[in-house]
């Protein structure tokens, strides 16, 4: 007994099993959240970098791991297996996957409440609006889910698809033909801006970026999604992710420089630098009409339905084969700030 007393120093014993109860707490509290990045990490990915950095999981009690992802359909296949808890899709994705296979898996919170589809071309070049796309080339990757929409871009904008001649290619080729002439128009997303902007510099050339949301098509985009089996056993976790997400989203776009380095301490090949211009550009998407008039983070039920009609018809579904309510679910926003 008396060699445990010096062991102790004499310290009360209060104080140690207080300590040793708040230690325990401690650990056993943080509560362990897969993430799925829809695609690779960058300057459009910050908030959960940021959310890691700043300690807004840590203060949920949230432990978070982050996966990379190739894609939309990639991050839902990985939480609709169990892979994943939480993560990034477009909306427009999670849509037709509910539509078409009632996956178990909804939206809980918009990020881009405006989508990044966009057409990139050189100043100077007579392009100037959608309406300038008449008789162009019009460079595209595969892949890219702007394709679906393109042809009801052009149709709101009264242009002929038959006069566009579409070229798919690589998406690394995309910029170089850009700038050697091969193509008069880049299909690519608003996220790619800096990308492409500073190689155009390099070879003394301006970009002239024509974001779709500024020709008619204005429908939500990204947002965190989430396993039906997550939110239905774990919604205390689910809820204390999106508060921290939500801070985070909040930090991001404050302090652009800051967030781009959290970026790169996790994923040293990003570069700093250039992800806080990204999150600089690409602020439209997040800060807009829609998040100043229905709230950040919300999906508002008219936008979602919209979004819905032009899904279905970019896929020619039938818009009343189904309810995009279904979804989403709004109970994990979490509550205004108190005035």
């Amino acid at each position: 007994m008396t060699s445990m007393k010096k062991a102790w120093g004499f310290i009360p014993k209060t104080l140690v099993l207080a300590g040793m109860m708040m230690g325990s707490s401690t650990l056993l509290a943080a509560d362990k959240v897969t993430f799925q990045l829809d695609w690779l990490p960058g300057g459009d990915k910050a908030p959960v970098y940021v959310g890691l950095e700043k300690g807004f999981f840590a203060e949920q009690d949230l432990d978070v791991s982050i996966s990379q992802g190739r894609g939309s359909t990639d991050a839902l296949t990985k939480l609709m297996t169990g892979r994943a808890d939480v993560g990034l899709s477009d909306l427009v994705a999670l849509l037709q996957a509910r539509a078409n296979d009632n996956i178990p898996v909804k939206g809980i919170y918009s990020v881009f409440s405006e989508a990044p589809h966009a057409f990139y071309t050189l100043k100077g070049s007579g392009v100037d609006s959608v309406k300038d796309i008449a008789g162009k080339t019009v460079a595209t990757s595969p892949f890219t889910s702007s394709n679906v929409f393109l042809p009801l871009l052009l149709d709101i904008n009264g242009v002929d698809k038959d006069s566009v001649k579409l070229v798919k290619t690589d998406p690394g080729a995309l910029n170089p033909m850009l700038l050697t002439g091969r193509t008069d128009v880049v299909i690519s997303w608003i996220t790619d801006k800096e990308k492409y902007a500073a190689v155009a510099k390099t070879a003394g050339k301006e970009l002239q970026v024509l974001p779709w949301y500024d020709a008619g098509l204005k429908f939500y985009s990204t947002s965190v999604i989430a396993s039906e089996t997550f939110l239905n056993e774990r919604p205390d976790v689910a809820r204390r992710f999106v508060k921290a997400y939500a801070k985070a989203v909040e930090y991001t776009w404050a302090h652009p420089n800051e967030s781009g380095e959290a970026v790169h301490n996790v994923v040293p090949e990003v570069d700093a630098a250039l992800a806080a211009d990204t999150i600089r550009s690409i602020e439209s998407l997040v800060y807009n009409e829609a998040s100043s008039e229905q709230g950040m983070g919300v999906f508002n039920p008219e936008r979602l339905a919209t979004t819905w009609k032009w899904t279905a018809r970019a896929q020619g579904i039938d818009v009343a084969s189904f309810d995009p309510e279904t979804a989403v679910d709004r109970s994990f926003m979490p509550e205004p700030a108190a005035e």
